[in-house]
């Protein structure tokens, strides 16, 4: 045991994959490097951004053997598919198709789309209607490049509910579209494994991050993700058992702090080998 690194827990035969969300891996100053540091920490695959250097990217895949099972758009933030101005969403069908085209190119099978964010001047009505709209002027796209569009919740106030979330995803009739879950974030909504379980078939990736409640309301909402994985309040145990009963066999990739060094890298890896084992 290397001082200030976890513990590693053999796993049980679970057949999970250990991916790493790009924004997590906290050194390195090119892409080959990133990768690199992944592989060096013992990942399996990097979840990367899209509108990165394709040849770049392949390059460093190609040359490490790490999988990019996932692309995480760069844009829907700056572009949202429920903003007023049609200009903006246009643009966001823009940044979607560069997303499904990198992951295509990358043989990833996912993109990361947050779909829309309900606020003052966006209902949740408009945001529904209009994001709805976009995203099927995409799936075409998706289905033929066989790249699947996975919606996640990142606390934009829309798709709060996991009943809700089913529903908005089956109306597009399609298994390309899906939802990417984060164990993390939805805590200040309710429980992962309930979400799992109701997710279902329609899960498309899963990420692993941590959520501290007692920090969260002592602190500020946003301070509840400063904790490290498997001592914050995500129940990892009953998470692994809702991933098992609805037969889910993909990526669990890391978005979380701690990966700014080689050490803490490799603590977030071995912190998701024992998640997987539990």
């Amino acid at each position: 045991t290397i001082p200030g690194i976890s513990k590693l827990i053999i796993p049980p035969p679970r057949s999970l994959k250990k991916g790493i969300m790009w924004g997590s891996i906290g050194f390195g100053q090119t892409i080959m490097e990133k990768f690199q540091a992944a592989k060096d920490a013992g990942f399996d695959g990097v979840e990367v951004m899209s509108h990165l250097d394709r040849n770049e990217v392949l390059k460093a895949r190609d040359a490490t053997g790490l999988t990019i099972p996932s692309v995480c758009g760069a844009n829907h933030w700056k572009f949202p598919l429920s903003d007023p101005d049609p200009a903006i969403r246009e643009q966001g069908v823009a940044a979607l198709k560069v997303s499904l085209e990198d992951a295509a190119a990358y043989s990833a099978d996912t993109v990361l789309l947050v779909p829309g964010r309900v606020s003052e001047t966006v209902s949740y009505d408009d945001c529904w209607n209009r994001s709805v709209e976009e995203i099927k002027k995409v799936v075409p796209m998706a289905i033929n490049l066989k790249v699947k569009i996975g919606l996640e919740n990142v606390w934009n106030n829309f798709l709060i509910s996991p009943m809700e979330a089913a529903s908005f995803v089956d109306q597009f009739k399609t298994t390309f579209v899906g939802f990417y879950f984060d164990c993390g974030n939805i805590l200040v909504y309710g429980w992962p494994e309930q979400w799992i379980k109701i997710l279902d078939k329609r899960l498309a990736k899963v990420h692993i991050k941590e959520f501290s409640r007692k920090l969260a309301d002592t602190q500020g909402k946003s301070a509840g993700f400063k904790v490290n994985l498997q001592e914050g309040d995500v129940n990892w145990p009953n998470v692994m058992k809702a991933l098992d009963n609805i037969g889910y066999s993909g990526w669990t990739t890391i978005e979380q702090p701690g990966g700014s060094t080689p050490e803490g890298l490799k603590d977030l890896c071995i912190r998701l080998t024992n998640i997987q084992a539990s």
